[in-house]
């Protein structure tokens, strides 16, 4: 094979320092050509970025605000629009460099190319360096200010309890509802969701007739108006009103009405409260479901509440497996109260919860009823339930009613008195819609959304709240319709003596704050209640039904948190 040379390699000296170097239209190396011409001409070392604390956005050139994580192409995308330059040179590469996170600045390393002379490509690699200037955007801006809500939900329900709204707030947080709202205000009977858009307040509006039975009326307000273009500014309100029944309440329908639905006795249980109202009867296990419409059509009102229970002890029961409907089990019980029973205490005698056959009026008393209850009750355990017997109701549907149609008591739900006394905690809590710190009619003894309202009976706050949890333990139901999360470990504290009796402080395992060491809690307990045996079939929430991540949530953020 014949050898054949390559051609020879011409080579001239620099002009500038005498390097030889390949022939170029300069004639200059290429470190005499980077002193000679600077392609960073014209684009500033130095730029600033405006940030929104409140909503931790950044100012997107002209004038959008982008939400952006540090370090992100999202804010690296924002850092090059604000120079000014980058068009006439061609960008080829741009990093973040590392810069402490409180230092207010942002570093940005950019290599970028350019043709200086015919055929002569000069690339170059610089640093520059953006300022955080902290500012407010306008949309938090409009929201600093009063009175600048466009749109008004007014949520009512005529109810003596909160636990409603517990249970709406949940809700909300669960199908991110909140994201759009302003502020949330408390007031007498409900809450007010103040929204910058009309379209915003249509959308709650629609999200509320989903989830509770409601009626709602809406009406305006002109605020401005423009003659010359025919134009006008309006503030729209919604007033929403939920129905006042709410689970397991005692409710009487009107007897026209209950021949209406498949003749149901017109004395019955609310069951569940959902877009219908669930009623049971509990001596039949006829149900029949009440609509928002169907209610308004003809209102009526519940006979008693959860605060009218009363505490019962299960002497038997005989359940009847053949009529069930879901989870429901007819059974024949026979109950006593439990004021019925006494403890000789310290005395330890064998006699201990005895009945006492000896006291008088209608205490030793032993009822017989017709329970739903038949799939969980056992001889021995606690139940609550209303005593007709004892009550007087102000209800015209009532006294209509045969005096051999109306039971003695009706038992409502299972209870758990003596696990409820121990010194425990939640191992879950829940999120609650957080609001902004000094705001008019706060207070800090909120529990979830409610309780802000100066004013309000704190241990009727607390006793809400508390039966509001016992509800999600209880009721696999509701568990499922709301997002529970892991709690932090927490110490629990002996309950305090004073004066030989023991008095605790109402403390709830959902809404201790994050701290670096484990918190002492005390529990709630109801008054009068001893510490006994615990229940071998108390409802415990599983760790399966546990979401991670635990934040506090903020109006107007999305929802960052699994389902």
């Amino acid at each position: 094979m014949e050898f054949v040379p390559a051609p020879p390699v011409h080579r001239v000296l620099c002009a500038d320092c005498g390097t030889p170097i390949v022939p170029n239209s300069a004639n200059l190396c290429v470190a005499c050509l980077r002193n000679t011409v600077d392609i960073t001409e014209g684009i500033p070392k130095q730029a600033s970025v405006s940030f929104c604390r409140n909503c931790e956005r950044f100012l997107s050139p002209p004038q959008a605000w982008t939400l952006a994580k540090p370090e992100s192409p999202e804010l690296l995308s924002i850092c090059l629009k604000k120079l000014k330059g980058l068009n006439k040179v061609r960008l080829t590469e741009a990093h973040f460099i590392w810069t402490e996170p409180h230092s207010k600045r942002l570093r940005v390393s950019m290599t970028i190319q350019k043709e200086v002379l015919t055929n002569t490509i000069l690339e170059q690699t610089f640093e520059l360096e953006y300022l955080v200037q902290h500012g407010q955007c306008p949309d938090c801006a409009k929201l600093a200010a009063k009175n600048t809500w466009n749109s008004l939900v007014q949520v009512r329900q005529k109810v003596p309890h909160k636990r409603t709204f517990l249970y709406l707030e949940q809700l909300i947080l669960k199908h991110g509802a909140q994201k759009d709202t302003i502020s949330v205000k408390e007031v007498k009977d409900g809450l007010d969701f103040f929204y910058s858009s009309r379209s915003h307040a249509l959308k709650m509006c629609e999200f509320l007739q989903g989830v509770v039975p409601v009626r709602s009326k809406s009406s305006e307000q002109i605020i401005s108006s423009d003659t010359h273009t025919n134009t006008a500014n309006f503030k729209y309100t919604y007033s929403v009103e939920i129905i006042p029944i709410c689970k397991d309440d005692l409710v009487c329908i009107p007897p026209k009405q209950a021949r209406q639905m498949s003749n149901i006795s017109p004395l019955t249980v609310c069951t569940r409260v959902g877009n219908s109202v669930h009623l049971l009867d509990p001596a039949t296990l006829q149900a029949c479901d009440i609509t928002a419409n169907v209610y308004w059509r003809a209102p009526f009102y519940t006979l008693a509440t959860v605060t009218d229970l009363v505490e019962f002890t299960v002497l038997d029961v005989e359940p009847d497996h053949r009529r069930t409907k879901g989870k429901f089990v007819m059974a024949d019980a026979q109950v006593a109260l439990a004021s019925a029973f006494r403890s000789s205490g310290a005395g330890g005698d064998d006699d201990d919860d005895m009945m006492d056959f000896d006291g008088r009026g209608t205490n030793n008393q032993i009822y017989h009823t017709r329970t739903h209850l038949g799939a969980i009750l056992q001889p021995g355990d606690t139940v609550m339930g209303y005593h007709l017997t004892n009550s007087n109701y102000n209800s015209d549907d009532f006294a209509t009613l045969e005096p051999g149609r109306i039971p003695d008591i009706i038992l409502v739900k299972k209870a758990y008195p003596n696990r409820r006394k121990k010194s425990k905690a939640r191992s879950w809590r829940l999120r609650s819609i957080s609001k902004e710190a000094g705001e008019e009619g706060e207070t800090g003894n909120a529990r979830g959304i409610v309780g802000r309202l100066g004013g309000r009976d704190q241990k009727k706050i607390e006793e809400d709240y508390e039966l509001f949890l016992r509800d999600i333990e209880e009721d696999p139901e509701i568990r499922g319709s709301v997002n529970l999360y892991k709690a932090p470990e927490v110490k629990m504290a002996a309950p305090e003596e004073t004066k030989g009796k023991k008095k605790k402080r109402a403390q709830f395992a959902m809404d201790v704050d994050e701290a670096e060491e484990p918190e002492e809690i005390v529990r709630t307990t109801i008054p009068g209640e001893e510490e006994e045996a615990d229940e071998p079939d108390f409802p415990e929430v599983s760790l399966d039904e546990l979401l991670e991540d635990f934040d506090e949530m903020t109006l107007g953020t999305e929802e960052p948190v699994q389902e």
